[in-house]
């Protein structure tokens, strides 16, 4: 099978990150690709950034529906596109928050999230609250690093994610970690190993879940609100997907 995990932001070495993460959990039989939009912001830590970068998501999406992918895995806890993604494939697309819950969800009955900044963790309660997980989460915790740190000062990004972590450990009452962020992807061992809980990060439990819907041959259903777009016409910069069929 082949799976494609889109980095929603434009920053090519975290898609590396991320790439490389997916890689590595796996199948030996799976084909992992990765990629990011051409246009758009080079982190998303905003509403305004996910709404700029939703569009990103669909592009690479219809992308991908031309080489036959598989399954889709958008690669940011804030899930952008999420659903719109879903309407135009019938093959699975998974957010990376909504793996990170239901695979916590599977190993703990209580979890908390660390983040990276306050403002995305406010995002974050917006997605429990949506996915119904609101009453699993004990608390949405901001190790209040800009996203690009994980980049550019991994070191001390991961010192400040570490301590979050072990202060949701020791003051939250729960059995599990979920990481916030799609850019802590390479960060799941270190950090568990640190805190001696169970780490649960979105991009490699997306990856699990993708493999398991194909191989059960689940896919997106197009019955109700996910089914394909009605062709319509559109202007200006979109104007190229006029009268476009999506099945």
């Amino acid at each position: 099978m082949h799976i494609r995990v889109i980095n929603p932001n434009t920053t090519a070495t975290m898609t590396a990150t991320i790439d490389a993460a997916a890689k590595r959990i796996a199948a030996p039989s799976t084909q992992v690709s990765s990629t990011n939009p051409a246009s758009g912001p080079v982190s998303i830590e905003s509403h305004f950034d996910e709404a700029l970068s939703a569009v990103g998501v669909i592009e690479e999406v219809m992308r991908g529906e031309q080489e036959k992918v598989d399954a889709y895995i958008i690669a940011c806890f804030g899930d952008p596109g999420l659903l719109a993604a879903r309407e135009l494939t019938r093959a699975p697309v998974i957010g990376i928050a909504e793996a990170a819950f239901h695979m916590a969800m599977l190993i703990s009955t209580r979890f908390s999230i660390v983040t990276t900044l306050g403002r995305t963790g406010i995002i974050a309660e917006h997605l429990l609250d949506m996915y119904g997980f609101s009453h699993h989460c004990r608390r949405v915790r901001a190790a209040e690093i800009p996203v690009l740190d994980l980049e550019d000062d991994s070191d001390a990004a991961l010192i400040r994610i570490i301590d979050e972590c072990k202060r949701a450990r020791d003051e939250d009452n729960i059995g599990a970690i979920v990481l916030g962020c799609g850019g802590m992807a390479d960060l799941t061992a270190q950090i568990s190993d640190a805190v001696g809980l169970p780490v649960v990060e979105g991009v490699t439990a997306a990856v699990k879940l993708s493999e398991a819907l194909v191989g059960l041959g689940l896919g997106t259903s197009k019955y109700g609100d996910l089914a394909f777009p009605r062709s319509k016409r559109f202007t200006g910069q979109f104007e190229h997907l006029s009268q476009q069929r999506f099945d």
